[in-house]
């Protein structure tokens, strides 16, 4: 297995630095070293209890879900202020600011991004994902997303994913890591080996992407050694097995004993670390997701992921037993004395190369809270408006419908459709009512459909009372279904647009960008990748025509059926 590099990309640690790693794993107890390789996530912020994980499981990082920038701000400058070695403290920023905390700002997603066209709104995207994490303490990010989408069913990565092709994704993911640079924050490709090949989901099943060799090599391979060239400071390692790659990397291996990336040394050792010469730290994806979790026993695969090449566990489930079940993988010597070694070094590397070592001598750790005053600020929502107005995508208008304006089809009948609600997304019906006021102040007038029967009514009488018809999804969903689909308020329901050739329908979609393969009988389809009231407000001007569509799609939003396209 090839030794960390700490002098060499995307380190670069003066002899100094160096000395400080070194130094730090020699005073440390073996509990201490055990204690660097996991990164726990907290959902809630309770300080007092954290600082107790803290004493007794000696974490090396940190990741946080929920809360505010206030709350969030507070709860991670406690934690770092009291760890004795530096925490690397992650975010899950993949458009913006908003996956830091929930009043961030949302720029643009992966999909959105390339709907733009413009290298520059994936800067920004960065940019404010760097600025807005940074502020509240944050120096880790878990992207960009390196997936390819190359399969329409496949909805975990549906919007996360840049593009359905390595040219686009090389394009776009650089643009964003360029920007997350201008903060010091370190950036993660996620998921090695890839996703967005098959329709199901590493969170409920094993991921496989069966990509031949070549085939791999010509696109995610061709992603990573880029995004490896170009210094990368963390991967990802996904519960994604590569089956065709990991026969040639091992000779007579049988089917039944693939393994995901994250348990195969074959593909962290042998492919990513020796053939794409990547040098960087290489962490496990979540490891409560059941791609991992239904590979064999707990108790071995704790450990066996820092064996096959992952420096860093993400998460516990339980504290005790997991942190005893990586000491034991150490102790029985599944995890060699090198390999811990090498481990530490890099989780320790990427803290010296944030200079994270230096701050905590200097006092200058913590950022300073009038910091927080980034969040949100003009520069960024500017940003934000024009990442919308270049996104927002007319997929078709087949029979010239639009524009549709107060002046021309005043009443207007709204069909809002949700997917989960609550859960990892925070799902809700929030963008109703928003909907609702952005429509009404333009002056629409608007009547919410209620969509819990399938009766339909006089179908004659429908454009009597209504001008137009305007269906909203926001669609969102996370690891509960392997995807997701429309999913209608009852059987038949008179949501469904039967009514096309009854009145003017529009359908707008609020995140995924597939949903055509349920509703293809709309003539007029809107991709607007987000459920921000900036996204609502530009959409509808955009369908009154006082502003041009500027977003382009890829084909695979026709879901490969011809009756899309009509």
């Amino acid at each position: 297995m090839p030794l960390v590099d700490l002098k060499a990309k995307p380190y670069y640690l003066s002899d100094e630095d160096i000395a400080w790693v070194e130094d730090t794993i020699t005073s440390m107890t073996i509990e201490e070293k055990i204690g660097q390789l996991f990164i726990n996530l907290f959902t809630d912020f309770d300080i007092e209890k954290a600082k107790e994980i803290i004493d007794k499981y000696h974490i090396g990082g940190v990741r946080y879900h929920g809360g505010n920038s206030e709350q969030i701000y507070e709860f991670l400058s406690s934690i770092q202020k009291y760890s004795k070695v530096p925490l690397l403290i992650a975010a899950n920023c993949d458009a913006g600011g908003d996956g830091a905390t929930k009043d961030g700002t949302y720029i643009a997603s992966a999909a959105h991004c390339e709907a733009t066209g413009s290298e520059k709104v994936a800067y920004n995207a960065g940019y404010v994902s760097g600025r807005e994490a940074a502020a509240l303490g944050v120096n880790w990010n878990f992207g960009p997303c390196a997936d390819i989408l190359m399969n329409w069913r496949n909805t975990i990565v549906n919007t996360r994913a840049y593009g359905t092709n390595a040219e686009t994704v090389i394009k776009y993911t650089s643009a964003y890591i360029k920007g997350l640079r201008q903060s010091n924050i370190a950036s993660c490709a996620k998921h090695f080996p890839g996703d967005g090949v098959e329709e199901r989901d590493q969170h409920l099943v094993l991921g496989v992407n069966d990509l031949s060799v070549e085939e791999w090599e010509a696109s995610f391979g061709k992603v990573y050694k880029h995004l490896i060239d170009e210094g990368i400071m963390s991967i990802m390692a996904g519960h994604i097995a590569l089956p065709e790659y990991q026969y040639k990397l091992v000779p007579g291996l049988k089917y039944e004993d693939v393994l995901p990336a994250s348990l195969a040394p074959e593909l962290i050792t042998g492919l990513l670390r020796e053939k794409l010469g990547f040098n960087g730290l290489v962490l496990t994806d979540a490891s409560h997701m059941i791609g991992m979790a239904a590979a064999m026993k707990r108790r071995d695969y704790v450990p066996a992921a820092i064996a096959a090449g992952c420096d860093m566990f993400l998460f516990f489930n339980d504290y005790e037993e997991d942190f005893n079940f990586m000491l034991e993988g150490y102790k029985n010597g599944v995890i060699t004395e090198e390999r811990l070694h090498d481990a530490l070094r890099r989780i320790l590397g990427l803290k010296a190369a944030l200079k994270l070592h230096v701050k905590q001598k200097e006092g200058t750790l913590i950022p300073p809270k009038e910091g927080l005053r980034v969040i949100g600020c003009e520069e960024h929502l500017a940003m934000a408006r024009e990442a919308a107005d270049l996104g927002i995508t007319l997929v078709k208008d087949t029979w010239n419908q639009l524009p549709i304006r107060p002046s021309t089809h005043k009443r207007i009948r709204l069909h809002t459709l949700f997917g989960e609600i609550g859960g990892i997304t925070h799902g809700s019906k929030d963008a109703e009512k928003i909907i609702i006021e952005e429509l009404e102040r333009v002056g629409f007038e608007v009547t919410l459909h209620d969509g819990t029967t399938r009766e339909k009514g006089k179908t004659s009488e429908l454009s009597k009372k209504f001008d137009a018809a305007l269906i909203f999804a926001d669609i969102v969903g996370y690891a509960a279904e392997n995807n997701y689909r429309i999913r209608w308020k009852c059987p038949m329901s008179s949501d469904i647009p039967w009514y096309v050739y009854e009145i003017p329908t529009v359908f707008i979609s609020l995140n995924y960008t597939t949903h055509l393969t349920d509703v293809p009988m709309v003539k007029t389809y809107i991709n607007a990748y987000k459920d921000t009231r900036e996204i609502i407000r530009q959409t509808i001007q955009k369908i009154m025509g006082e502003s041009q569509f500027k977003g382009s799609f890829n084909e695979l939003v026709w879901c490969n059926l011809w009756e899309t396209r009509r």
